[in-house]
């Protein structure tokens, strides 16, 4: 180890500072040096001579030399005594890359977090809807009313076209496979029982997801920033009863009504083709739709309903009230909300799946 000397000027100023810049720069500083500023000759030093300095301190450190200073007097020792943490203050090494290992670990570590705190929120919510009323602790009633027209009523033109015009599609696609052997008619089969079992409840999981889904997550959130559950929370309101249990019985009744509308709307779609284009009577069509129709295909498609209702509300309540970042965050959460829903309800339909079919078959 060697040390390098620059000596500070009589007065240390931002015109004088350049001097003493380029002296430490004209020492070629490694590892092992150590950057002696002498400061015997300095009798005067303002704030932007400070500065100086501290530019000179980060040019050693980044370096890899350490910085002593000597020789300081009066007023200059005393304004270096009170910039001295920010000279001596190390440069923050950059984080070594995590391995595979440690991702996995890591990332298994904040799954499992995450998972907790879904898991406390839904059993609270659960409590504040299903067993607190019965202590007389009281339901947020007008909320859910209001809530029920949000999630349910605005939601039902929407879903009725996107349900009308998937049952017009999938007529479309059938009927170009089936018409050259003139089975064109079991197309009305077809789609009836795709629309019960599995269509009409993806497709209004889908839209339910990204209307009511990523309103709550953003209403949420923006409470959230705006620190309007920090108030609520001093205020002694609970967050759940207030704001996820109305919530949560108003999904739960709403997603079975729109599943129900949107298989209507879908057979109709399918009809629409098959009358119009496919040129079959009316009576002719619906008595296969009816034929084909059963209550466990339908009632199949209203349970799956009711599991996508409890995801969309409680992912989206989750990611609301764990928003971070401002505006930014909010938009982020959003995002994100939409794709869990997304990917739950199609993991939980294929969970149904395989219990239908393969389980109890």
């Amino acid at each position: 180890m060697s040390d390098k000397r620059a000596a500070a000027p009589d007065r240390l100023t931002e015109s004088t500072g350049h001097d003493l810049l380029r002296a430490v720069k004209a020492h070629d500083l490694g590892r092992d040096d150590t950057l002696v500023l002498d400061f015997a000759g300095c009798s005067f030093m303002d704030s932007r001579g400070g500065a100086w300095v501290g530019r000179v301190a980060e040019i050693a450190r980044s370096a890899g030399a350490d910085v002593r200073i000597e020789g300081q007097q009066g007023q200059v020792a005393d304004f270096l005594e009170m910039i001295g943490p920010g000279l001596t203050t190390a440069v923050t090494p950059r984080p070594k890359p995590m391995g595979l290992v440690e991702r996995i670990c890591d990332t298994t570590v904040q799954v499992v977090k995450e998972a907790g705190q879904i898991a406390e929120l839904v059993f609270d919510a659960l409590y504040w809807l299903i067993i607190a009323p019965f202590e007389g602790r009281g339901f947020r009633w007008d909320s859910f009313t209001t809530e029920l027209y949000e999630m349910g009523v605005r939601a039902v033109r929407i879903n009725c076209l996107m349900n009308f015009l998937l049952g017009l599609t999938i007529a479309m696609m059938s009927a170009a496979q089936l018409r050259s052997l003139g089975l064109d008619i079991y197309v009305a089969d077809l789609v009836v029982i795709g629309f019960a079992r599995e269509l009409a409840v993806i497709m209004t999981g889908v839209v339910v997801a990204a209307r009511t889904g990523a309103a709550i997550t953003a209403e949420l959130a923006n409470m959230k920033v705006q620190e309007e559950i920090d108030a609520l929370n001093g205020m002694g309101l609970n967050v759940s009863q207030y704001l996820v249990a109305p919530k949560l019985l108003s999904l739960v009744v709403a997603m079975p009504c729109l599943t129900a509308l949107g298989m209507v709307m879908g057979v109709l779609g399918g009809a629409f083709w098959g009358t119009v284009v496919l040129d079959h009577r009316m009576e002719v069509w619906m008595d296969h739709t009816l034929a084909a129709a059963t209550i466990d295909d339908v009632m199949q498609g209203l349970i799956k309903s009711f599991f996508f209702a409890n995801v969309i509300v409680f992912v989206g309540c989750h990611n609301g009230l764990r928003v971070t970042g401002g505006s930014r965050g909010v938009g982020l959460m959003t995002t994100r909300a939409v794709v869990m829903d997304i990917f739950a309800m199609v993991v939980i339909d294929m969970a149904f799946a395989a219990l239908l079919y393969y389980v109890l078959e």
